[in-house]
């Protein structure tokens, strides 16, 4: 049964669509199980994101598809109108390019490898991960190693956070020893937080209009949370400020950052202000010691990132393309190992009940000359009768490729000039009538 991926992402369904069919961490045990005996397929692994469900394993896409729509309670007709499936090579293809971020709603963004090496070890942990889906696997992360080292898929901003994050790391040459204030609690400045963390930042400070939120962000990162009043008793440990908040009237201003200067000895200060209208007073960029950049100040670093980055993909599909190819090739050899060992047991047993007869008549006084020619004969009639009469059906049914493909597998040439080709030279000997 060939290798499928089949999936519903951001490109193909909605929201709406996508909350539905996702799958929670503590839901994955139970719907491995389910999914194994209801398709009857023993490898399977599922990838649920915010962005995409994905379902990997050796089963047919009209079976994995119904299990889903049975499973969330979905209408078939909705998921057969927003799926897509691959197969085989496309199948190995497509996973090698969702794990390198290629496929992704941020080109290039990271966090899909580390969440589709969750989903194998939680299909692994749960027994269903067997050799086709491990050597699979193994070959989609080698390939998003080897993407992220040979090419700048991942180096440049694409994001507003990621943008802000990369510009702090300009100003300062070691972030991990670097204090961050991040005002807001919402979405931006919970992406924020990881990319600081992906940079080695570990002291987060959260300041939000509510304390609870602040200290729910925090509990996350590891952070200390703080009352937006609190701000200015806190600026002077603050070496990175990043702003992103819902405010009509500006957070931070002049004289609050001027006070923490002067507390800091003119240390810099590097600060990013993500909000419309703005959290950050534009005199602050006036100051010395302080690098102010606004939104807007972030957009020809985004939009130089994203070229950069689809740069980076064309090379990074050459490298999966190539990748992909070579698994398969060596996947398909694997497949034949069953046929091959099979094979040879046959043309073994055949060895082995034809060498008992010439030892039992050898034994009987039999002359050994004879006895060795009669072996030879029998052994070459009894091996060659299966690819005879396969030569035979295919010239009878005047089957020309077929009859190419059984003299190449044979090891004969090619039939000169398509005729009918002479099987009775490879025919086993006839009794002659007395």
């Amino acid at each position: 049964m060939p290798i499928l991926a089949l999936g519903i992402n951001h490109d193909s369904a909605p929201v709406a669509v996508r909350e539905r069919v996702a799958f929670a961490p503590e839901m994955m045990p139970s719907a491995l199980a389910e999914a194994r005996a209801a398709l009857d397929c023993p490898e399977l692994a599922i990838l649920s994101t915010c962005n995409r469900t994905e379902i990997y394993g050796e089963a047919t896409p009209e079976s994995v598809l119904a299990w889903i729509a049975q499973y969330h309670d979905v209408p078939m007709e909705q998921l057969t109108s927003c799926h897509y499936q691959f197969t085989d090579e496309t199948a190995v293809r497509h996973m090698m390019r969702v794990a390198c971020g290629l496929d992704s709603l941020v080109l290039g963004e990271p966090q899909i490898l580390g969440q589709m090496k969750s989903a194998y070890a939680v299909a692994r942990e749960c027994g269903s991960v067997g050799s086709t889906l491990h050597n699979v696997f193994q070959q989609v992360f080698s390939v998003a190693k080897k993407v992220r080292t040979e090419t700048a898929i991942g180096e440049n901003p694409v994001s507003v956070a990621f943008a802000a994050v990369s510009l702090a790391s300009r100003i300062f040459t070691d972030l991990s020893e670097q204090t961050a204030l991040l005002i807001g609690a919402g979405e931006t400045v919970e992406l924020v937080a990881r990319h600081l963390l992906d940079k080695g930042v570990t002291k987060l400070i959260v300041a939000n209009r509510t304390l609870h939120r602040a200290q729910s962000l925090a509990e996350e990162f590891g952070a200390e949370a703080i009352l937006l009043a609190d701000i200015p008793e806190h600026l002077p440990r603050a070496d990175i400020v990043i702003s992103s908040t819902a405010s009509q009237l500006p957070i931070l201003g002049k004289g609050a950052v001027e006070t923490a200067l002067k507390k800091r000895r003119h240390s810099p200060m590097f600060m990013v202000d993500i909000a419309v209208p703005r959290d950050i007073e534009p005199q602050v960029g006036k100051l010395d010691d302080v690098y102010l950049y606004t939104v807007d100040d972030l957009r020809g670093v985004i939009d130089e990132g994203k070229r950069l980055r689809e740069q980076a993909a064309e090379a990074a599909d050459l490298i999966v393309d190539a990748a992909a190819q070579d698994f398969m090739r060596e996947h398909r050899s694997l497949r034949a190992v069953d046929s091959i060992r099979s094979y040879r047991q046959q043309a073994q047993g055949i060895s082995k009940c034809e060498l008992e007869k010439a030892l039992i008549q050898l034994r009987t006084g039999g002359d050994p000359e004879q006895l060795l020619e009669q072996l030879a004969r029998s052994l070459t009639n009894k091996l060659i009768h299966a690819p005879t009469v396969a030569l035979r059906q295919a010239t009878a049914d005047g089957d020309m490729e077929r009859l190419r493909i059984a003299r190449e597998i044979i090891g004969l040439a090619p039939d000169d000039g398509g005729q009918q080709t002479d099987v009775s030279a490879a025919a086993p000997e006839k009794k002659k009538l007395k």
